[in-house]
């Protein structure tokens, strides 16, 4: 992947909100900070549009949510709940995220696309071949891998999840747990020779 980052390149980023979300929840139990992912991905350039695409709950609970982004300096689209026949729920942005980045991409010299959904594959190389640099960001564990190697840039938030969550914090694996009761019977082991 060869990315180019300048202070002077202009950058649209689009976040797949219900992607990330759904993703943080699921593998860390924890919720996105979606300031820190837009402060990562942006580095020094500078940012012309933010946008999140996030969908309206039958319980509207999500309105400090929203009113967080929006102080964030990130605006919102929403869209309502689909219910159909028999209960089953819908809510999709890609086509509207899509619409976005092509109407974007001659205004910017990049897109970051904020998810790990390989629905935008073919929407990554059609940007590329219009001679805009495309970069994801995401959680790898749960990204295409077509997506991965289709765009400039993968930024993986994996790599360091505290970065990227509110309040996230590693649980001690086994390994590591193990390791810590060995370091305390060697402290305790020479504690116990010293005062031989």
């Amino acid at each position: 992947m060869s990315v180019i980052r300048h202070p002077e390149q202009r950058v649209a980023i689009l976040i797949d909100t219900q992607n990330l979300y759904h993703s943080a929840k699921n593998l860390y139990r924890s919720k996105v900070n979606f300031g820190a992912v837009v402060k990562a991905v942006l580095g020094e350039r500078k940012l012309i549009r933010a946008l999140s695409y996030v969908v309206n709950t039958e319980s509207g609970e999500e309105t400090a949510f929203f009113e967080a982004l929006e102080k964030l300096g990130i605006e919102i689209k929403t869209k309502d709940l689909q219910i159909f026949y028999g209960g089953a729920k819908k809510a999709d942005w890609d086509v509207g995220l899509a619409i976005d980045a092509i109407k974007l991409a001659h205004k910017v010299d990049a897109i970051v696309i904020a998810s790990g959904d390989g629905d935008f594959v073919p929407l990554v190389e059609y940007i590329k071949s219009q001679g805009c640099q495309v970069e994801v960001v995401s959680f790898g564990r749960s990204s295409s891998q077509r997506l991965r190697e289709s765009v400039d840039d993968f930024i993986d938030m994996d790599d360091d999840p505290s970065e990227f969550l509110i309040g996230y914090r590693p649980n001690k694996t086994k390994s590591q747990k193990e390791k810590l009761s060995d370091d305390d019977e060697v402290k305790t082991v020479g504690s116990d020779t010293d005062n031989i």
